[in-house]
Formats: C-alpha cells, structure tokens, sequence
C-alpha cells in the first residue's frame, strides 16, 4: 500500500469507533481517501468520455432528439418486461374477458349493431331518393329549358369569341363541331 495523506483535521473531530485500534482507524481512514481519490478520478475519466461521445455524434450527425428516441424505446422495452407491467396486463385481460361475457355487454353491443344496421338503411333510402328527385327535376321540362337557354347562351359566347363567316354555326368553322372548352 502506498501512504496517502489523510486529513488530521477529520480525525481531531471525531474519536475512533469502539472496537477498532488506532491503526485500524489509520487503515480505514487511507483506504477512504484513496477511495474518494479513485472516485474523483474516474468522474474525470468519466466526462472526457462523454465528451468525446457528444463529438463522435456530432460529426456522425446523431443528434440529442436521436438519443432521446433511442432511450425511450428502451425504457418502454424494459416496462413491457417487468413484472408489474405484466401483471398488469393479465389483470386487465381477465376484466376484459368478464366485460365481454357479460350480458349486458352483449345486449348493448346487439343493440348498437341493430342501430347501426337500421342507419345505414335509412341513409341508403335518402340517398336513392335524393337521387330518384335529382333525376326526376333534370327529366323535367323546366330543367330542360334552362338547359337549353344555357346551351343558347353558351354558342352565342363562344360564337362571339371566334371570327364566324357563318351567323348561324356558333364557331363559325362551317362544317367543323365546336370545341367544349366553356365550364358549362
């Protein structure tokens, strides 16, 4: 063992525990300080590595949210595999398992099924109604003749676009069928 100072002023202050001879003391109170040494050294050791971990990922591009990401993932890895996690989770099964047996679980779920059921069969009768009135109003002779209005003005817009030779033809191309460009 090598000698190591300890400090005088620790010993003035307190007195040697029963039992032990003033140089077991000494030998304790050496092998603490080259503990409290050793301690101190490895702290050092300790933030030269951790600054040199924060520059390999600094050049690797990892950054803090990276890590963070990582540590989480783990951490929920071991509370997935702890004990309490897992009984936990069979307790929550069993309920589980006694909520659905039950009857009035059953008699909700049959009763929200039927609801559900009778739903969507009145929103398909709207919908084929909406669309048997739709289909009626543009059978009808009032949306024929807007539509025909709309098809007048149309051709006199887009026949009053082009230079027409022909007053009648809308495009005024003669014999050519008029393009459809118009959001009519």
């Amino acid at each position: 063992m090598t000698d190591v100072p300890v400090d005088n002023t620790a010993s003035a202050r307190t007195s040697a525990p029963e039992g032990l001879t003033d140089a077991e003391e000494e030998e304790l109170r050496s092998e603490l300080a080259k503990v409290e040494e050793e301690i101190g050294t490895l702290r050092q050791v300790l933030a030269a590595k951790e600054r040199h971990c924060g520059e390999l990922k600094r050049k690797l591009g990892l950054t803090t949210f990276d890590g963070l990401k990582q540590n989480l993932s783990k951490s929920w890895h071991d509370v997935q595999g702890s004990n309490a996690y897992m009984k936990t989770s069979e307790k929550l099964g069993e309920w589980n398992e006694k909520v659905t047996q039950s009857e009035l679980y059953k008699k909700t779920q049959e009763t929200l099924s039927q609801a559900g059921q009778k739903t969507s069969a009145a929103l398909s009768n709207v919908g084929s109604v909406i669309s048997r009135k739709l289909g009626d109003m543009r059978n009808s002779t009032t949306f024929k003749s807007f539509e025909d209005r709309v098809g007048t003005i149309k051709s006199k817009v887009v026949g009053g676009r082009e230079n027409s030779t022909d007053p009648q033809s809308p495009t005024g191309s003669g014999d050519k069928p008029p393009q459809d460009n118009a959001p009519f």
